[in-house]
């Protein structure tokens, strides 16, 4: 059982470098749509500041990981500064990635904690602070493992106590929900999950709400919306989109997706579209 491949295969993350080095003084980052930020503070210390929130001061190597948009601000010694490597996180399929749904605005980490992490960081600094061909490529795709292995640290510590994370930390309920996540189309129902758990009806379905803050039936049907609006992105049609995700008509997955999204999946699918063409319009 794997508890994230399906997440990250159906739902990836792209990361993209935009600052190696040293940053001095006080640096702010804005909140900048669709996009999280990751970094990697080699050297500090560093005070990092939120609106409404005390600063947190760091004084050990440590990760900063914002899944959403989150305006935040860095305070480190004028003169002798930290050195950090940052990067952009875009989520595929935007504000429906259940990925960056499920975790903390905030996450703050010593690299220390990331086990096995080590190698992949020591490379990473060092080609983000050197001009060699190539850089950017090899250094986008570490940010992105090093996603990864934060995702199984959080996993293991159970740092995670309500949400999809919590339930992927729990060893039974993680069975259920690898399966959901796997197997989207199948006639589920709440006695074939309990026995994915390898538990009673009625314990899971108490865990599970307790746990992950739905009831089983629920989540499956967000996660199946979930699927049909990253597969409508991609212009997959809507009977096909309808079979993939455990849907036997368009009917029904037209009904489903106007619960949970508020529009059918063509009203949808023509918000993105005027979207989609207004930005283009924009950069005219």
């Amino acid at each position: 059982m794997d508890r994230l491949d399906t997440l990250l295969q159906r739902f990836s993350v792209s990361a993209r470098m935009f600052h190696a080095g040293a940053l001095c003084g006080i640096t702010e980052f804005a909140a900048e749509p669709g996009l999280g930020q990751l970094h990697l503070v080699r050297r500090g210390p560093i005070g990092v500041s939120h609106a409404g929130a005390p600063e947190v001061r760091l004084q050990a190597p440590s990760l900063l990981l914002y899944p959403r948009p989150l305006a935040h601000r860095f305070d480190t010694d004028p003169a002798v500064g930290a050195d950090m490597a940052c990067a952009h996180l875009s989520f595929a399929a935007g504000g429906t990635n259940p990925l960056a749904d499920a975790l903390p605005a905030f996450i703050c980490l010593p690299l220390a904690d990331l086990d096995g992490c080590a190698g992949v960081l020591e490379v990473l600094f060092d080609e983000a602070f050197q001009p060699r061909c190539g850089r950017q490529v090899l250094v986008d795709r570490l940010f992105e493992a090093v996603f990864v292995f934060v995702l199984r640290r959080l996993m293991d510590d159970g740092r995670i106590e309500h949400g999809l994370f919590a339930g992927l930390a729990h060893p039974q309920l993680a069975r259920a929900l690898t399966a959901m996540h796997e197997r989207p189309a199948q006639a589920w129902t709440l006695e074939s999950l309990a026995a994915e758990a390898r538990m009673s009806r009625s314990a899971f379905a108490a865990a599970f709400r307790d746990t992950v803050g739905t009831t089983a039936a629920d989540y499956l049907a967000r996660w199946r919306v979930g699927l049909a609006q990253h597969a409508l992105r991609r212009g997959r049609p809507l009977k096909l989109v309808a079979d993939e995700v455990g849907y036997g008509s368009e009917a029904a997955l037209s009904r489903a997706f106007k619960t949970w999204v508020g529009r059918s999946p063509r009203e949808w699918r023509r918000t993105l579209e005027a979207e989609a063409s207004g930005a283009v319009a924009g950069t005219r």
